[in-house]
């Protein structure tokens, strides 16, 4: 908003948030009638504007970070309530319905639970304890997200490994976080041999898939355990405030650094996304992004996944093929980084690319000079854009969908750091 008024709003909505974020381990009651009349006030403030509003769907920006708040506030609430606790929730209610889709996967709710529950069952028989560590070096794919939700949900952590690193770089991120295992996909096994000179301690690596090498199939080993929810006496009593992922950032300043990531941070971004994109179970979100980062390998996914859509995963964007997998894909979500968007604009005419049924794009990075462009040429209706980083407990959100315009600030403390 732009008055001085709903500025005011923000701000007591924020703190309200914050109380509640930072006191998670003590059972809070957050107030909920104070910030349904906060959101009432900014309500009555947005009607009375005088400034023109930009079309946006029919979705005001108060409602967007109203949902976004209403379904975010309760998960400190519920301190056992966990990301893999909600995936086997969405096994029972969705079953069948697809989940997650790549060229060569099709995998249901129902399979993704019993896939996790598969790799939580391998952990349990390693005897991986509360907050040991297992490195994933995996390109994307649908199994990906069935290992470290399988695996943190009996407390281990994954930390989710960069597929472009070989050689001392990627020893770096292993040693970094002194895993016990070591799961590597057959397509990067080169990159993986490459830094294996250089890698410290005693971790056993496990080969997914095919390759000329002498090690232990992991995927062999999953299939021999049951895909059936766990049992009280195999759960492990997991909360929001245990450590679930180590995401490693860019590396542009040194060595990539490992961001530690618990279980209260992927409920949040997951929900709040949710909430900010209205997502449902029509929708179809287009994943080209990596997911070894926290936009393609938690956000994109879990903020559709939570309310019953899909996600099309892809291992690498490709400007040439865009339009014909969003359209073929039946897709109505994109999550993308700006440079993709300049990407497309810099492309060639495709002949279908006003056929698709994208109904919104969420992302970080596009500027300006690309936005317009972007959103006109290929007839996009809503642009949700935001600025965050991983190690970070601050975000951005342009909720107004114009260029240039951030103009709502969310603060998510006691969360992860390198």
């Amino acid at each position: 908003m732009n008055t001085p008024g709903t500025a005011r709003v923000f701000s007591k909505i924020l703190k309200l948030g914050d109380v509640t974020e930072t006191r998670f381990d003590k059972e809070p009651r957050f107030p909920y009638q104070r910030v349904d009349g906060y959101l009432r006030e900014w309500a009555r403030l947005d009607e009375t504007r005088t400034t023109p509003r930009p079309a946006t769907m029919g979705q005001s920006a108060t409602k967007a970070w109203s949902r976004a708040l209403e379904v975010t506030v309760p998960i400190a609430s519920h301190p056992y309530h966990i990301f893999p606790t909600v995936v086997e929730e969405l096994a029972d209610k969705f079953d069948g319905a697809p989940a997650l889709l790549s060229d060569s996967e099709c995998i249901t709710y129902r399979d993704l639970a019993k896939r996790a529950n598969q790799y939580a069952r391998w952990a349990l028989e390693q005897g991986l304890v509360d907050g040991e560590t297992v490195s994933l070096f995996m390109p994307n794919r649908p199994e990906y997200l069935a290992v470290w939700v399988g695996i943190t949900n009996v407390g281990g952590v994954v930390s989710l490994l960069n597929t472009n690193l070989a050689g001392l770089s990627l020893a770096h991120c292993i040693n970094t976080v002194e895993p016990r295992h070591i799961i590597v996909a057959a397509q990067l096994i080169d990159a993986f041999l490459s830094a294996q000179p250089h890698l410290a301690g005693s971790a056993k690596t496990w080969l997914h898939g095919d390759a000329p090498v002498e090690l232990p199939r992991i995927d062999h080993e999953v299939d021999k355990h049951s895909g059936r929810k766990l049992t009280s006496d195999e759960r492990r009593p997991v909360t929001i405030k245990d450590l679930a992922l180590y995401i490693y950032t860019s590396g542009t300043t040194g060595l990539p650094k490992a961001a530690k990531i618990n279980h209260y941070r992927i409920m949040q971004w997951s929900h709040w996304f949710a909430g900010m994109m209205d997502t449902r179970p029509s929708d179809r979100m287009y994943d080209c992004l990596p997911m070894y980062h926290s936009i393609g390998g938690v956000v994109a996914l879990g903020a559709v996944l939570v309310n019953g859509g899909s996600v099309v995963i892809r291992e690498k964007f490709s400007a040439r093929h865009f339009w014909d997998d969003v359209i073929n894909s039946d897709c109505t979500l994109f999550q993308y980084i700006g440079e993709l968007c300049r990407y497309l604009v810099n492309t060639p005419p495709h002949p279908r690319e006003t056929d698709h049924r994208i109904r919104l794009c969420c992302g970080n990075g596009l500027r300006p000079d690309v936005w317009s462009d972007f959103k006109n040429r290929f007839r996009i209706p809503h642009i949700l854009e935001f600025y965050a980083a991983t190690e970070s407990n601050v975000a951005l959100y342009n909720v107004k969908a114009s260029p240039a315009r951030l103009v709502a600030f969310r603060h998510f403390s006691g969360i992860g750091t390198p």
